[in-house]
Formats: C-alpha cells, structure tokens, sequence
C-alpha cells in the first residue's frame, strides 16, 4: 500500500464538513510558496481556485465530506516539500488571506514531518495540473 503525502486532523476535517456543509460545494486546498499567508494552506470552493500546469496534485482529504478534499501545491514548493508527509491542522486566529475559512475565527495550519527511508520508498505518486 502507497504511503499517502497528506493528512487532516480531525479538528481541521471537522472544521472542513462545517464549510461543506455552509458553503454546499466541494472544497479543495492550495498550497503555494509565497510568503506570509500565501505560505498557509488556503481552502477554496472547488472552481473559485484554478490549478494549471504549475501546479502538483499531492493527494486528497478524507475529511467526512461528501467528496474527497484536493491538496493541490505548486511545483516550485513541490521541490522543497515533496520528502514531507503534510498535515492539514486548524488553530485559532484569522489569516488575512481569501481563504474560506477566515470568518470563523480559526485558519488552517500546515504540520510536517520528514518521511522515513521506508515511507519514501512506498510514496503515492503526484500528478500535475
């Protein structure tokens, strides 16, 4: 079995079902290199962020939702990231960003960890935009 490159807390997958269920559409995430809130995780409606060939499919969230959740990164970060398994987390605070979920008073938060030897030999693969 593939080792997966993402993961959801259940305080962000819990967060992820409320903006679901608020805004009625599938959600999806975007991770860019940018500085400040552009290097969060930002949570979209699927649609209102477009990816393109700039742009590396990590994996999808099992978060309870109706559909599985993108995790979309841009493949200049990819380089950096791609021997760290990322965890979606929440905490509370606002980011200033377009993110959805500005206005419940938390934001979502990236937690990683190097993969191990082992789990670098069995990584899912990735696929662009």
């Amino acid at each position: 079995m593939s080792v997966a490159r993402v993961d959801v807390t259940e305080e962000a997958a819990a967060l992820l079902r409320r903006l679901r269920e608020e805004h009625g559409a599938a959600l999806m995430f975007h991770q860019s290199g940018g500085c400040c809130d552009g290097s969060a995780p930002m949570c979209y409606t699927q649609g209102t962020f477009l990816t393109g060939s700039a742009d590396v499919l990590l994996g999808e969230l099992d978060a309870g939702t109706p559909e599985p959740i993108p995790v979309w990164i841009s493949k200049a970060q990819f380089e950096y990231w791609s021997h760290t398994r990322i965890t979606i987390d929440v905490t509370e605070g606002r980011g200033s960003g377009f993110s959805i979920e500005g206005p419940t008073g938390h934001r979502f938060i990236i937690r990683s960890r190097l993969f191990t030897d082992e789990e670098s030999a069995d990584l899912q693969p990735v696929r662009s935009g």
